[in-house]
């Protein structure tokens, strides 16, 4: 079922991009958006996982690379996919004081688990591994392919309608593109790019929240875990790419764009309130 949604994303977030290029730059704008698309694909499917990982400035960690947090992270990481029956991911953090989390990557076999060094700091140990398992959900679900691929295209729609605003056109006068309709479309992209994580994030998060609680056989970690980030996060805001937003376990509370707005992830409560029946 998420192959098929993986291929209608793609197939609809290409068609975003088609649109602008057509209604910014005529058949000369529509060529470009095509192979724009064409390459965002290609990308965005072999190479998401690296993106997202760069993006948010996470580091490797390993027993030779930050052995400290490896050796904390390790042991709950082995546990948790022995029980769940999937391969170990790599493990990344990100030094960030922001307390946060997320998973990314194309299948099980390719995968990635990133924490911020906030959520370490801040996490007991029966909060981390609630937080841990929610992320690993999402490997075991293979949401992660859905998520990095709307991250990297979503980023790609905002840039693209930016791109033919202010450098595309067409050669004559009477072909110029509508300067309202330009300034509609570089407003409505990002939105719509947006909408579009809302609409595979949501139901996610509680599918994720319940495996991890399964998984675990109580509620009550990730809960207490969510409470927390809720709280933190707020009060130390998360620097993050808002086309990434929809891959944390929590919805990073950052900057003053209109991104911030729409929120990409259940509320919170009521996710504590169904890990709270768990028992």
């Amino acid at each position: 079922m998420n192959g098929i949604k993986t291929v209608l994303l793609l197939g609809l977030l290409s068609g975003v991009l088609l649109a602008i290029g057509q209604a910014l730059g005529g058949a000369s704008g529509l060529q470009t958006a095509l192979l724009f698309a064409v390459a965002m694909n290609f990308f965005s499917y072999f190479f998401s996982e690296k993106i997202a990982l760069m993006t948010s400035g996470a580091v490797r960690v390993s027993h030779t690379q930050n052995p400290e947090i490896y050796y904390r992270l390790a042991p709950v990481v082995q546990r948790l996919c022995q029980r769940m029956g999937i391969p170990e991911p790599k493990l990344w953090v990100i030094p960030e004081r922001s307390p946060n989390a997320f998973a990314t990557g194309r299948d099980p076999r390719h995968s990635s688990v990133a924490v911020t060094a906030g959520l370490l700091e801040l996490m007991e140990d029966e909060e981390l591994e609630g937080v841990i398992a929610h992320e690993l959900a999402h490997v075991r679900h293979r949401d992660i392919l859905i998520s990095s691929i709307a991250a990297t295209i979503a980023a790609a729609i905002t840039f693209a309608a930016r791109m033919f605003l202010f450098f595309g056109g067409r050669s004559s006068d009477d072909d110029a593109p509508n300067p309202l309709a330009s300034l509609a479309l570089l407003l409505l992209a990002p939105i719509a790019a947006l909408l579009i994580q809302m609409a595979i994030s949501r139901t996610r998060e509680f599918a994720a929240d319940a495996e991890a609680a399964r998984t675990i056989g109580s509620g009550r970690g990730l809960a207490s875990a969510l409470r927390k980030l809720e709280s933190w996060s707020r009060r130390i805001p998360l620097d993050a790419n808002p086309a990434m937003s929809h891959m944390f376990i929590i919805k990073p509370f950052s900057g003053e764009s209109l991104m911030r707005l729409f929120s990409t992830h259940p509320p919170t409560a009521e996710r504590i309130a169904r890990l709270e029946r768990v028992a």
